[in-house]
């Protein structure tokens, strides 16, 4: 079976798509919240593989987390950023028996592999593999996702930690279960070969998960403040400003762009940072925040979705404020809140 099988299954349960071939919306979405069972197609992100004996030395060096630390079926978010500390991309890490498999932005897949070739040397037993088109990559959402993955064989990752991940054989088929949604629900993230694509999706549209496409996933993100690459994960920002502290080790030794973070880190000088904005009308990216008519910040991304709330994401200057500001946004007033999946290192202290 082909990627273009299971968008034939997903076209005849009503999906819309996108002009890159994933599924935007079932017209489903309204049937369920995020607490009850949703399935994602996450088919259109990045998947890599980083093989040879060099691997974690090599991945511990390129990116912010502290990869080293990790044991065989341990993950974790990481970013790689530029030699001046801008980000590229936020990347979650699995690490696997004889390889890491690196998840990866959408707008990043086709550009990270030659950033990350780039810095492979004659030296280096490290070959980078890029498995996206002969996989799938499914997300469950919910609380009710636990009976399926108990039925799918991983009954083990029930109340792991995020990035936790095992691989069941699945019908004779190898599928890669991992702990993590990418967003503040819980859930499961499954990576399979593309030969049991459909029959994977009709099993757990049978388990009762609804589907929901990528317009959903980005309304989640923005309510939730997940950075997405292009918008809030850019050459003008770093991971610290966009909530990522989380995917920062300060403790690990050098990898490109840590002296930027560490001096920010140390001199405390995190200059801006990323907050949720509930808004009272549609605003474009790019858009400036006002407060008694000065420029205090940008939006980044702007979702108005199914009838909800007029929602965005935007960076602030970390001393117009934060959570409880009223910004002005192309001449409506916007809320500033808190945003789950936003981590502020020491900001958090002064701003409690």
């Amino acid at each position: 079976m082909t990627l273009q099988e299971l968008r034939q299954v997903q076209r005849q349960a009503g999906a819309v798509f996108h002009p890159d071939g994933y599924p935007l919306t079932f017209g489903r979405e309204q049937e369920a919240d995020a607490e009850r069972l949703v399935v994602l197609d996450r088919s259109h992100w990045g998947r890599l593989r980083l093989l040879g004996a060099d691997r974690i030395r090599y991945w511990h060096n390129q990116s912010t987390n502290n990869i080293q630390a990790l044991a065989v079926g341990q993950g974790c978010d990481t970013v790689l950023v530029t030699a001046t500390g801008r980000t590229l991309d936020l990347v979650t890490t699995y690490v696997e028996p004889e390889w890491l498999t690196l998840i990866i932005s959408p707008a990043a897949r086709a550009t990270i592999p030659q950033w990350l070739e780039k810095y492979i040397f004659f030296a280096d037993q490290v070959t980078v593999a890029d498995h996206t088109d002969t996989t799938v990559l499914f997300t469950l959402l919910g609380q009710a996702a636990t009976p399926v993955i108990e039925a799918l064989g991983a009954a083990a990752l029930v109340g792991q930690p995020t990035g936790t991940h095992t691989t069941v054989l699945w019908q004779g088929n190898p599928v890669l279960v991992a702990v993590g949604t990418g967003l503040a629900h819980p859930g499961y993230t499954l990576m399979a070969p593309v030969s049991i694509a459909v029959t994977l999706w009709n099993w757990l549209t049978h388990q009762g998960a609804i589907p929901w496409g990528d317009q959903a996933w980005e309304w989640l993100r923005i309510a939730q403040g997940r950075p997405a690459v292009g918008a809030e994960l850019t050459s003008d920002y770093n991971p610290l400003e966009a909530g990522l502290w989380q995917a920062v080790s300060f403790q690990k030794g050098c990898y490109i762009g840590q002296e930027t973070l560490a001096r920010l880190n140390t001199y405390q000088g995190v200059k801006q940072q990323l907050w949720g904005l509930v808004m009272t009308a549609p605003a474009a990216p790019g858009t400036p925040l006002r407060v008694n008519g000065e420029k205090v910040g940008q939006l980044t991304s702007y979702t108005h979705y199914f009838g909800r709330e007029h929602r965005g994401l935007g960076y602030l200057r970390t001393k117009a404020g934060g959570a409880g500001l009223t910004v002005d946004v192309a001449g409506q007033p916007a809320q500033v809140v808190d945003i789950p999946l936003a981590h502020r290192g020491y900001l958090s202290q002064r701003q409690g």
